[in-house]
């Protein structure tokens, strides 16, 4: 090999990969925060959510169709 730096290097580093999923490996618990600005959020959902029932347009009358 010419490089045998780079060689070494690159089995180092395929092993730290391939050990670093072991099934013992430690787990950090992840929290689950809730968001700053929820209620805002909420309100924000609702006033649009009446915005858009009240701007949409109504369906036109259904006509009698000859068959």
């Amino acid at each position: 090999m010419e490089l045998p730096t780079g060689y070494i290097t690159a089995l180092d580093a395929v092993n730290r990969h391939v050990n670093s999923a072991r099934p013992d490996a430690p787990v950090r618990i992840e929290r689950v925060r809730r968001a700053r600005f929820d209620p805002t959020r909420q309100a924000a959902a609702v006033a649009l959510r009446r915005l858009a029932d009240r701007i949409q347009p109504r369906p036109l009358p259904a006509t009698p169709r000859c068959s």
